[in-house]
């Protein structure tokens, strides 16, 4: 089996151009389907992810998941009419390059990140959350949510965190990269906020879908949450 490449690339447009990024998202989802080599793709929102609520949407920022079996389809998806418009609109950009290390859980039915091997990684690790909550807990999750950020913004080891969704509500994840897998358990195991959601989680049944997955950094550039990711380290 060859090892994913998985990429996020994400967008940063001008007040003029948010019209034509909401056009985008919309028109470049059947073309999406016909690309050479795509095996899992999403086109994402974006925020900050403090509250999971419609004030954490960002109109100006976008993103695009990929997963490939090679990186010859990813450059040749470079370009494309699609990857070029966005690129023509954006004042800024963020580009990762990931490996799965591990994942649980489906997204829209599928698993999408398959690890090659279990091996150790202490080097730069990056983190994916995403859900599908259903209707009745939304309220209660949001709730739930503050604490948590306020928390995962001060865990150490912590170099930017993005808010990703399909939709601006119900449908809702984040995107961060750590200093190294360390960085992450602590904040997912040990402390106390993260904790009680995810024993709230299992008692209420918060959600219909849910995966968790991490990833080594390949390769890093551009500008995330504020950070200059080309200032982070790959090397492990």
């Amino acid at each position: 089996m060859t090892k994913q490449l998985v990429v996020l690339d994400t967008w940063n447009v001008a007040p003029k151009h948010v019209l034509r990024a909401f056009l985008y998202m919309g028109l470049h989802r059947r073309p999406m389907r016909k690309v050479a080599g795509l095996g899992f793709w999403k086109l994402l929102g974006t925020g900050s992810g403090r509250t999971f609520t419609m004030r954490d949407a960002n109109p100006r920022q976008w993103a695009v998941l990929t997963v490939w079996a090679n990186r010859t389809d990813y450059e040749s998806f470079t370009n494309s009419k699609m990857f070029k418009a966005w690129k023509s609109i954006a004042t800024d950009s963020a580009h990762a390059e990931l490996e799965p290390l591990s994942t649980k859980g489906t997204w829209a039915g599928r698993t999408p990140f398959v690890p090659h091997e279990v091996t150790r990684w202490s080097g730069p690790t990056a983190a994916l959350t995403r859900a599908r909550i259903k209707p009745r807990w939304w309220i209660s999750f949001w709730r739930s949510v503050p604490p948590v950020s306020i928390d995962l913004h001060n865990t150490p080891g912590l170099l930017a965190t993005l808010g990703i969704g399909e939709a601006p509500v119900g449908l809702q994840g984040t995107f961060s990269i750590w200093q190294n897998t360390d960085a992450i358990t602590q904040f997912a195991s040990r402390q106390a906020p993260h904790q009680a959601v995810v024993a709230r989680t299992h008692q209420t049944g918060w959600y219909a879908e849910e995966l968790f997955a991490r990833f080594k950094v390949l390769a890093i550039s551009g500008s995330l949450d504020g950070v200059d990711l080309s200032q982070v380290s790959v090397d492990e």
